[in-house]
């Protein structure tokens, strides 16, 4: 049973688990899932200034905070206890293509030689890491929403703004990978 734990599970089987929180938690408690909101209940709670955009009941939200908890103890569970020792499964072809961008370590999830403190005070790794980061959280701000809120539970209640984000979260992805980052990368 370990064994199966351990491997990656095939998107038929990863994605209807990631689809059935969705009901469960509109069943359970007319909760909504998503984790970027997490950081404003966190924020609520503990930044004790006159901010209006922190001034609301953040512990009726909770729940949230301990699902984000769960999530971050599962996966460092995961990371100590049921990491796979063999090499990370990548595609041949983009093998190549990452090798020609000096990345040929797949013992992590994450390319050590792109993500490390050393490389964070190159300009590639500011880029990838700082700029990148700021871009995740401002575009999530801007959208009122991570991915996971939604692609995951928007498209399931059918809200339109949901798809747009959605739409905009995918071609801003692609082109991100296929223009931006082999650019960032040869530097």
């Amino acid at each position: 049973m370990l064994d199966i734990i351990k491997e990656s599970w095939p998107w038929y089987v990863a994605g209807p688990l990631i689809g059935l929180t969705v009901p469960i938690l509109l069943i359970l408690g007319n909760k909504s899932f998503g984790i970027s909101s997490s950081l404003r209940h966190i924020c609520a709670a503990c930044v004790p200034g006159n901010i209006n955009f922190f001034k609301y009941d953040w512990r009726r939200e909770s729940w949230n905070l301990f699902f984000v908890l769960g999530i971050f103890f599962g996966g460092m569970i995961s990371a100590y206890f049921l990491v796979n020792p063999g090499e990370i499964i990548v595609n041949p072809k983009l093998k190549a293509e990452l090798a020609g961008y000096g990345i040929t370590d797949y013992s992590n999830l994450v390319p050590t030689q792109l993500m490390n403190f050393k490389n964070l005070l190159t300009l590639k790794g500011f880029l990838t890491m700082v700029v990148g980061g700021f871009l995740v959280g401002f575009g999530t701000r801007y959208a009122g929403g991570c991915t996971s809120g939604h692609a995951i539970m928007g498209l399931s209640n059918l809200q339109w703004p949901s798809l747009v984000a959605t739409i905009c979260f995918m071609i801003g992805g692609f082109f991100v990978a296929n223009v931006v980052l082999p650019i960032i990368l040869s530097l």
